[in-house]
Parts: structure tokens; sequence; C-alpha cells
């Protein structure tokens, strides 16, 4: 049998401002959601500090052992915006300013004040980098080879994403469904553990909660293939009933 090709991804979240906790990142989970319509999955995500040395270990770390690699945060226009030469180091290239950046960025502030020291630097790149396109603020994320250099606002983030659908190489997309029953999952954890082995090619992930003063657990199915992740979710369900307990199609 041939074992399906699995592109994986890395994530780097950089910010002083998601580690004290003053800002609640938002783009994990929407990076994740995209990567599996991509047929790519996000392995792994790092939280660091504005730190230079802190952020070359991450990429350099991540980036070896993933297909791709995303960063975001740090590339905007002030002094403690170090992405873009963190990662140039990891690389080992130089930082310039690409040109096609300025221009972008000296159209767009031509009616905002002009294009000043701090705008510019949102115009450097690790040598060698593509654009990828900012149709809100004007200042483009970054591409270099299998790594994203974007932004750490998250509605300019998914705009980048939405610029770079359909571009990566991928599997096939990640499919899931949610059984939901009104149990302790310790109780049924020998029948998700049995149903998960009698169905290759599926995953099931336990999610416990406690809710109107009882526990409960949505049990989520992900699979490539949805004929798989059919069936399994059907012997779950059937499992679940055969103890006297009602599953929830659709969660809980």
């Amino acid at each position: 049998m041939t074992t399906q090709r699995i592109w994986t991804a890395a994530l780097v979240v950089i910010g002083d401002e998601i580690l004290s906790g003053r800002t609640q990142d938002k783009n994990v989970a929407q990076i994740a959601t995209w990567l599996n319509v991509q047929g790519i999955r996000l392995k792994e995500v790092r939280v660091v500090a504005d730190d230079q040395g802190a952020i070359v270990e991450a990429v350099n770390a991540l980036r070896a052992r993933n297909d791709y690699l995303f960063t975001t945060g740090g590339i905007g226009p002030t002094h403690d915006d170090i992405t873009v030469d963190a990662v140039a180091a990891a690389l080992g290239v130089p930082v310039v300013v690409h040109p096609e950046a300025r221009a972008i960025l000296e159209a767009y502030y031509a009616t905002r004040g002009g294009l000043n020291e701090g705008r510019l630097r949102m115009a450097r790149v690790p040598e060698g980098a593509d654009l990828i396109p900012n149709s809100y603020s004007g200042a483009p994320g970054i591409r270099v080879g299998n790594l994203f250099i974007m932004a750490g606002v998250p509605h300019i983030t998914a705009g980048m994403l939405d610029r770079l659908t359909g571009q990566l190489e991928g599997g096939a997309p990640l499919v899931s469904r949610t059984i939901g029953c009104w149990v302790p999952e310790s109780e049924i954890a020998d029948l998700l553990a049995a149903t998960e082995k009698a169905h290759e090619g599926c995953q099931i992930g336990s999610y416990p909660f406690f809710r109107e003063g009882s526990v409960g657990a949505n049990f989520v199915i992900r699979s490539t293939d949805q004929d798989k992740l059919d069936a399994c979710a059907a012997d779950l369900i059937a499992g679940l009933r055969e103890t006297g307990r009602e599953a929830v199609d659709g969660g809980i």
C-alpha cells in the first residue's frame, strides 16, 4: 500500500505583545484552517519575543523539519520590527530594499504624507525574496522559497493567505466530522482507540467539556478521505449507542 505524502508547515508567532498577554493571537487558527484546505498540516507553532536570536533559532529549527514555514508579526515600520533582519540572518543573506515593494509603498503613501524612513523599512526583504500582495495597507508580505513572512494583524494576514491560495504544493485537503456525546471520555477511551485502529487513515481527537452540570465530550474525526471518514463516524456512533448512550452528529 502506498503511503500518502503528508505536507507539513510550522508557524512562528513573533511579538512581545503576544507573550505579555496584551494582544491575543488569532492567526494560529486562521492559518491552520487555511492550510488544511491547501492539503497541508500545521504541525507546530512557536511564540517568540522580539529578539533576533530567538527568531533565528526558531526559524532554523522549524524550517528544517517542515515543508513550509510561516511567520507572523514584526514587519512594520518601527525599530522593534526585526523579523526581516532575523529571517535574513537565519538564511545567511543580506537585507535589501525590494524595488517593487518600494514602488508599492510610494504609491500608497503618495496622499498620506509620503514615504519616510520608517515606512521605507517595510520595503526591506531578505535578498532573493518575492512579495506577497497586501490589499489592505500597502506593505507587502514576503516569500523566500518555502518561507512566508506575514503581517501580525489578522485581517491583513487573511488577505495575504487569500493571495497565496492554490500556490502551494500540498496533499489532499483534511476533512473532519464531529460526534458529540454526554459521557466522560474516560468511560469510552477503549471504544475510541478501537474505532480509530479499525479505520486506517482516520484520527479521532477527544475534547471533553462540562456543561449544564454534566460531563460530555466532542469527538472530532479527521481524514483526507471522505468515505473513510464517514465509515469511521458510523462505527463510532454505533459503538456509542451500543453502550446505551446517544451520539449527536455534528457535536454538542
